[in-house]
């Protein structure tokens, strides 16, 4: 499965969520089985063009419906700022839906 997340650094450890508007980076996240297999970064989400399952908004008033009509689902973060945080909050279903 894979996940989009807007960031400010392409560092895992370091990287913080961003709005999409101020997305400097994007960080592709690969997970299976609960764990994290890779996180690649791209300067543009273009550069990627396979099958993405979920991008993480840092506002659910963020515009979402480029996404959706992609099929990604589109979640949102409470209070979640790095990557790792964000990663634990949506396996344990801590994010918010957006759009529903």
């Amino acid at each position: 499965m894979f996940i989009w997340i807007c960031v400010d650094a392409k560092d895992a450890q370091n990287a913080k969520i961003t709005q999409v508007i101020d997305v400097t980076y994007w960080a592709l996240v690969e997970l299976d089985g609960g764990s994290i297999l890779s996180v690649k970064f791209y300067d543009k989400r273009e550069e990627h063009s396979g099958w993405v399952d979920f991008i993480v908004l840092k506002s659910k008033f963020e515009s979402y419906m480029e996404f959706m009509e992609e099929g990604m689902m589109v979640l949102c973060v409470r209070e979640e700022e790095s990557i790792s945080e964000i990663i634990e909050a949506f396996k344990f279903k801590e994010l918010d839906e957006v759009g529903f």
